[in-house]
């Protein structure tokens, strides 16, 4: 029996990985961290006897590597998020990302992560994307839900896809917010919920709306120029729809192919009844 090694972040993400995993009849090798992971985790490994789980600190990259090697892991997936602000205040490494945090030229994510990738493939483990198991779940082309969006959010669209994409570019957030052609928030550490939060609160604090100003929200999510599928997939689901809705949102823009939406039908369901359009479009 083949078997992966799970590094699992937060959310539902590594959960739907895992059993897509045990689907294909994959044995899975947990590693999860201390300072995300759902402890959940710990009952899917009980039920199930071709998952074990261990359990690790941010920074233990030297444990990470020496639990997959025992376990014969050659092959691992990231799934779930790790919030950036834990990356960069929470850890504590040990000698070995020690040593590879001083060899960087930059600190941000990508760095962090794609050095990481590297130290795995040298000690024959190779990172592999959790798309590989999770392709139907990658957003179509096209709208996906009852309503296309209208005038105004399509000129939104249009302006917070050129925002969205110069930020990307440098590695920073891969959300932006728009209202009337204005960029209300981008997303830095805290994520995309909390930016849509962010954007919303801004909006209410302006007061009434002037009859002239469209105070809709339109949130726009693309991948990065040269998005590594391994460790950054831009994922939405049930929670994008809620805060966008108790945000005043009503539009959401996705880029298809590299989006992936958990609980599809679902999360149409919910956008329809508020009124929200979501669409995927095409990179270029």
């Amino acid at each position: 029996m083949d078997k992966l090694g799970l590094i699992a972040g937060n959310g539902r993400f590594p959960f739907l990985l895992l059993d897509a995993a045990r689907a294909h009849g994959t044995e899975v090798v947990v590693a999860a961290i201390r300072e995300e992971t759902d402890p959940e985790i710990d009952e899917r490994a009980a039920a199930d006897s071709a998952v074990r789980v261990y359990w690790l600190s941010l920074g233990e990259l030297s444990r990470l590597i020496e639990t997959f090697q025992r376990e014969g892991v050659h092959k691992a997936v990231m799934a779930g998020q790790v919030k950036h602000k834990q990356i960069f205040s929470s850890i504590r490494p040990d000698w070995r990302l020690a040593k590879l945090l001083l060899s960087l030229r930059t600190r941000n994510t990508d760095m962090l992560l794609g050095a990481v990738a590297k130290v795995l493939g040298d000690e024959g483990i190779e990172l592999i994307p959790s798309t590989a198991y999770l392709e139907p779940l990658l957003a179509p082309a096209g709208v996906l839900t009852g309503r296309a969006p209208n005038e105004q959010e399509q000129k939104d669209i249009e302006y917070g896809r050129d925002v969205a994409r110069g930020l990307a570019a440098f590695d920073l957030g891969q959300t932006v917010v728009i209202a009337a052609q204005a960029c209300v928030a981008i997303e830095a550490m805290e994520g995309t919920d909390a930016t849509i939060e962010r954007a919303g609160g801004l909006m209410r604090s302006l007061g009434e709306p002037a009859s002239t100003l469209d105070r809709s929200l339109t949130v726009v999510k693309v991948a990065k120029p040269n998005q590594d599928l391994r460790f950054d997939v831009p994922v939405i689901g049930m929670q994008t729809i809620r805060t966008m809705r108790a945000a005043g949102a009503s539009c959401l823009v996705l880029e298809a192919h590299r989006t992936l939406i958990f609980d599809r039908e679902t999360v149409r369901a919910e956008a329809d009844a508020a009124g929200i359009a979501v669409i995927a479009l095409e990179n270029g």
